[in-house]
């Protein structure tokens, strides 16, 4: 398996968890609990304007809401990469392109 697949980093992800016995506390509400929460925590770093960003504070908690996910999927039985693929395709149905341009003017 390549790295740096959503495969292979979910995989990472489990195997950190489960040696840790904290999969137990996993179930698909407290992990979408936790995205919420996160991405909460990147929104955050914008609260007062951009001009004294962190980047390291940015990265961590966009890590943080990226971890949640997988871990979410993984346990929801979501195949994230095709989800993401219908979705395209389905904004892509929804919002064709001569629409959008028209709606820019």
């Amino acid at each position: 398996m390549t790295e740096n697949t959503v495969q292979w980093l979910t995989e990472v992800l489990i195997d950190f968890r489960e040696s840790r016995g904290w999969g137990r506390h996993h179930t698909p509400e407290n992990l979408a609990k936790s995205i919420c929460i996160e991405a909460a925590e990147l929104l955050e770093c914008y609260q007062w304007g951009d001009e004294d960003l962190d980047p390291y504070n940015i990265e961590e908690e966009v890590a943080d809401v990226a971890i949640y996910l997988l871990l979410f999927c993984h346990e929801a039985g979501v195949d994230l990469e095709q989800a993401m693929t219908n979705k395209v395709k389905y904004n892509g149905e929804k919002y064709p392109i001569d629409n959008d341009k028209q709606s820019a003017l």
